[in-house]
């Protein structure tokens, strides 16, 4: 009688906890069939049921952005995984067909005329195709102006516009990707260094020297790097060692187990070592370069296709690095430290390169007047010292020594 009572009272706890079992795993699943049903049941729909409106503008932006979510469904489903498994592959497989639509846009784009190419912007949004004036961030550089009796310190005041905050921002999510302070300490001064040597051809690179200095590198760059490694140290300190929904007993408990849901699976401590031998040394060069020329592509592509900086489609851009970055940067770390296990570049990786090049290639072909306008001598001087000073080192420290 006893064993018949601790029997009904243990099948039913036995039957939630293998119903949940089963609903972690399905929602581990791709859901290819769930997927094909819903898509298809939607282009039924489309095809017998919707009218089709007289309106070939309207038709023509309905048509690719449906074929767009159908793409999407398919490498949702279907992509590879990558690196990243938290909070979800699919939420990794999403953003990497993304980015392979970002990289069509953009030869798409690279493909037109100027004129072409810009007026086309005007079919997402009607403001744009309009050329706009750049903003000055240099002139009056007093930090005191004793000038103005009402507000002496009105230029810092002008400075605190939208950009401070997204410069910390910015450099917080830069140092989790990238995951070592002296890498990102060079990035953020090289590219000072690189708004002074090109406040010629882009007037809003005219900055302050203590704007670039102060308020740049030393409290939003460097607060942002700051933060950034205390949340790597916390990272590597944690312990990864995940147990079931299921099998915790408190609220409080579940809860932070879903809110850890969106922390790493498990940590990797990148260690680039450049200095090791000479194809790691090349690597990071490389990943500098490449870094430098998406923080400059930031900047020109909205100055040639003449996006004002608020504009939503700047931000979304950098919403889309922020979430292929990481990944990008993971697979380039795993190609370079375990040639031998991974012998081919990552596929987020690869298209984010892709991406960076072709945004270049469009900057150059839309405004290569300005692109071609003359260094001044003194700056090519400084930037010939410091590539001769780097190939020298290198010529030391890998063939000579």
């Amino acid at each position: 009688m006893t064993f018949h009572i601790r029997f009904a009272v243990y099948c039913p706890t036995l039957i939630v906890r293998m119903s949940w079992s089963s609903s972690l795993v399905n929602i581990r699943r791709a859901h290819t069939l769930t997927v094909l049903f819903i898509l298809t049941c939607a282009l039924v729909y489309v095809t017998l049921l919707e009218e089709t409106p007289q309106d070939t503008a309207y038709n023509t932006k309905r048509g690719i952005i449906a074929s767009i979510l159908v793409f999407l469904c398919f490498g949702v489903t279907q992509a590879k995984d990558g690196p990243f498994s938290r909070p979800h592959p699919a939420y990794w497989r999403f953003w990497l067909c993304v980015s392979v639509v970002y990289e069509l846009f953009l030869i798409f784009i690279l493909f037109q005329t100027v004129h072409d190419g810009r007026q086309f912007m005007k079919y997402i949004d009607p403001k744009l195709g309009v050329p706009l004036p750049e903003r000055d961030y240099g002139g009056n550089c007093l930090i005191y102006d004793p000038g103005n009796a009402t507000d002496p310190f009105h230029n810092i005041w002008d400075k605190m516009d939208g950009f401070v905050p997204a410069h910390f921002l910015g450099w917080y999510i830069k140092t989790l990707m990238i995951r070592d302070w002296w890498m990102c300490m060079i990035i953020s001064v090289m590219f000072e260094f690189l708004e002074y040597s090109l406040e010629h051809q882009l007037p809003n690179f005219s900055e302050c020297w203590w704007d670039h200095w102060i308020m740049d590198v030393l409290v939003c760059n460097g607060l942002g790097i700051y933060c950034g490694m205390k949340t790597l140290g916390w990272l590597s300190m944690k312990p990864y060692q995940w147990q079931g929904l299921w099998n915790i007993p408190t609220y409080k408990g579940k809860i932070k187990r879903i809110a850890f849901q969106f922390t790493p699976y498990s940590w990797v401590k990148f260690e680039w070592k450049p200095a090791s031998n000479l194809r790691r040394w090349l690597a990071v060069l490389g990943i500098i370069f490449m870094f430098l020329l998406a923080e400059l592509n930031t900047f020109y592509l909205k100055f040639v296709l003449w996006m004002p900086p608020e504009h939503y489609l700047v931000l979304l851009r950098l919403v889309f690095f922020v979430n292929v970055g990481g990944v990008a940067m993971r697979e380039i770390y795993d190609f370079m430290d375990d040639p031998k296990f991974h012998k081919k570049l990552g596929q987020q990786a690869w298209i984010v390169a892709a991406i960076t090049v072709t945004e270049f290639l469009i900057v150059v072909k839309y405004d290569p007047h300005t692109i071609m306008l003359p260094i001044p001598f003194f700056v090519t001087q400084c930037w010939f010292l410091g590539i001769v000073l780097i190939l020298t080192w290198t010529l030391w420290r890998f063939f000579i020594r």
